[in-house]
């Protein structure tokens, strides 16, 4: 399938943070979570997405066109919500509806509606005098009535009652349900990922690890309970261990052929949760090309 989206050894350097290179593709009808410890580059790159933040380097293409000209209608087709809006703080909801559906042809009257109803959202106050959860479902509810091709989101439950984080997942789902859709998110909460994410894009200190599709990983990691001590040297596929008797593995065949070549019986083999997994890459050393 031809991707909608695509970034070509994109790069970026602020002060001593380098950013990239990176290099992915974006299908409709996808999910993808950006995953990373903070200061990763996830809101960088989601900005640049945007052009809000200029790239010293690369590509970023759009149904085949570059988003780097002065023709800006490509904005119609993304809708984009960062992690705080900036600017809102003196309009009313209803001001900001108002402002925020006359930039997009595609907006959905009848949905704002539906979202301000069930979120319990008081458009009549100003932005500023409510919550931070409150401030949040009202952002959630303009960005997702634009109702564009494209949806990024930067960490949307942040704020959020676990009441609201749950409806907000259902809402996102039944969004890409209502057109061919693609969605990208940041996130630090495990429970979004593992309801939402189709594929997981990684990075660590501004590097890009992979693109992973989300049950395939989880299908890699696995944890052996040993019947005796293993040597103190690592064996294939190891990422980590506990005591001599208990090994995680990202690579299940290797892992296994070695213990039953060397005779290591094991209790039983166990998956690991995708919270583990995660925590297990981002604390993985960076292993640079040649060595």
């Amino acid at each position: 399938m031809q991707p909608w989206l695509e970034i070509m050894q994109l790069r970026k350097t602020i002060d001593d943070f380098q950013l990239g290179p990176i290099d992915l593709s974006f299908e409709p009808g996808t999910i993808h979570a950006l995953i990373g410890k903070n200061g990763a580059g996830k809101s960088t790159l989601m900005k640049m997405l945007m052009n809000l933040a200029k790239k010293d380097e690369g590509q970023i293409r759009l149904f085949g066109q570059s988003i780097q000209n002065r023709d800006e209608s490509w904005k119609q087709h993304i809708s984009y919500l960062p992690q705080t809006l900036i600017g809102c703080n003196s309009f009313t909801g209803l001001e900001l509806m108002k402002l925020t559906s006359h930039w997009y042809s595609t907006w959905d009257q009848k949905y704002f509606d539906q979202l301000v109803q069930m979120f319990d959202i008081p458009l009549r106050k100003l932005y500023r005098n409510l919550s931070q959860g409150v401030q949040k479902k009202l952002s959630i509810a303009l960005t997702l009535a634009c109702d564009t091709d494209i949806l990024i989101l930067d960490e949307p439950t942040a704020h959020m009652d676990i009441p609201s984080k749950q409806m907000l997942m259902d809402i996102l789902v039944e969004w890409m349900e209502r057109s061919e859709k693609l969605m990208i998110i940041a996130s630090h909460q495990t429970d979004d990922i593992r309801k939402l994410a189709d594929y997981l894009i990684v990075l660590k200190n501004g590097q890009l690890l992979g693109k992973f599709e989300k049950e395939e990983l989880a299908s890699r990691y696995k944890r052996y309970f040993l019947q005796r001590p293993l040597p103190n040297k690592p064996i294939p596929g190891e990422v980590g261990r506990k005591g001599k008797q208990i090994v995680i593995t990202q690579q299940q065949e290797n892992t296994e052929q070695y213990l039953i070549e060397h005779q290591y019986d094991w209790i039983k083999a166990e998956s690991l949760e995708l919270e583990e997994i995660i925590t297990i890459m981002l604390n993985q050393p960076i292993y640079q090309k040649g060595t």
